[in-house]
């Protein structure tokens, strides 16, 4: 039996094909509950008070903060949009407001670390054609109940671009996703359209250089997948997530990586690193 994340040629050729792969038992039982057991912790030492940071994809005016901007190498916060009261008050407790933790769990913490740099990950992302992989950002996304707000339609080389492009996301399912509780949708074979905009970091913050095409929702196929389910998401492939509006939350880990070798990180992203990552390495190397 091979290394867990050594793609099959029929895998390879799925993903190539729709965008995207969902591989399932990737995380084992041990895994999720070591990452959900730290993520509690961090929660629980989390004070609010400290920044009241709000995460969201349709006004992105209100990411451009330097809170946001340094949370590229940090442990970062990131509230629900529905989280406060009009006197700006948490209508519930801390752990129920977050919308995510990120972008530097997978340096930082040993616990998000090991799973980030385990040789199944870097085993998947050589399968995939990586000479150099590099996970350049990590969010721990909690969908809360009733308040886990909509993710909309988007590609990820639209935020992490590299010439030539080669991000790829990997989202670990920490708990059960459906449709019920906002699980991903994507639009199979999308990626072959190639990318429709890009986020750009200027002098007067962040910003989309073209608007969102407009997209039906009946090209969307769900993607429900069981815990411990990896879906590998080509960074071209057009994806989204709706409101949970269920009383089950969704946890999920997510990655992205990109290539080192013979590509140029754009000058322009809105991740501004002072430190280079460290690549990940293949089965034998050092």
């Amino acid at each position: 039996m091979g290394i867990v994340g050594n793609l099959t040629p029929q895998q390879r050729q799925s993903f190539d094909s729709q965008g995207f792969l969902v591989i399932e038992s990737f995380a084992s039982p041990a895994e999720i509950e070591a990452m959900r057991k730290r993520m509690d912790g961090m929660l629980q030492a989390f004070d609010p008070t400290t920044t009241a940071s709000i995460f969201s994809t349709k006004n992105q005016v209100k990411l451009t903060s330097e809170y946001f901007y340094e949370s590229a190498e940090k442990i970062s916060f990131f509230f629900e949009e529905k989280a406060f009261d009009d006197n700006g008050n948490l209508k519930q407790p801390k752990e129920l407001s977050i919308n995510k933790v990120g972008h530097a769990l997978h340096e930082i913490d040993p616990v998000f670390k090991e799973f980030s740099c385990s040789e199944k990950v870097s085993s998947l992302l050589f399968s995939l054609g990586y000479k150099k992989p590099v996970i350049i950002q990590s969010m721990y996304i909690f969908k809360q109940p009733g308040i886990g707000g909509e993710v909309t339609p988007h590609q990820d080389n639209s935020f992490l671009y590299t010439e030539p492009k080669t991000c790829t996301g990997l989202w670990l399912a920490l708990e059960d996703a459906t449709v019920v509780n906002g699980c991903l949708w994507a639009i199979p074979e999308s990626q072959k359209n190639g990318l429709v905009r890009r986020f750009i970091r200027g002098e007067d913050g962040v910003y989309f250089d073209r608007p969102s095409p407009s997209y039906d929702q009946k090209d969307f196929v769900p993607i429900e997948v069981k815990a411990g389910s990896l879906v590998v998401i080509h960074g071209d492939l057009i994806h989204q997530s709706f409101e949970n509006q269920s009383s089950n939350s969704r946890h999920a880990y997510s990655l992205h990586a990109v290539d080192t070798d013979g590509c140029k990180w754009a000058e322009d992203n809105w991740i501004r690193r002072k430190v280079e990552p460290e690549p990940l390495y293949a089965s034998g190397q050092t």
